[in-house]
């Protein structure tokens, strides 16, 4: 199957944890951080997750943003420190490549997001992405 979704980095499942509707998993991506997804029961039962399942972390470009540095007394679990390789900037928006210890990640900001933090090529970023904004994928 082919997707538009840039992001797509590859881990396993270290835990599982239902609710009444959605469940929150926690995966380790093959760098060795861990993310948090927050998806339907029903998709961790269709996808059949466990400790142990290797996925797919999927998440759109535009689902990314960038700080400068940890970000403290905020909701987003997500917080993935990394470096920034690549930057390409267009008349409003930029696409912008970190490296996440081996698994690159692309965040779609503003062009004056860019400007703003003073991003170049060789900076160390965090990269914030809410739970909900991730979606798992089996092979």
């Amino acid at each position: 199957m082919s997707m538009s979704i840039r992001n797509r980095i590859p881990g396993t499942v270290v835990s599982v944890t239902p609710g009444e509707v959605m469940a929150t998993v926690k995966v380790r991506l093959d760098g060795g951080q861990e993310v948090t997804a927050a998806i339907t029961v029903d998709a961790v039962g269709d996808l059949g997750l466990g400790e142990g399942s290797v996925v797919r972390v999927l998440v759109k470009s535009t689902e990314v943003s960038l700080a400068t540095g940890p970000v403290q007394g905020l909701s987003i679990r997500n917080q993935l420190p990394g470096t920034v390789t690549d930057i390409v900037t267009g008349g409003a928006m930029a696409g912008i490549k970190v490296d996440m210890q081996g698994a690159e990640l692309t965040a779609a900001i503003t062009r004056e997001a860019v400007d703003d933090l003073g991003l170049s090529t060789g900076d160390s970023v965090v990269a914030l992405i809410k739970s909900t904004e991730i979606s798992l994928a089996t092979a």
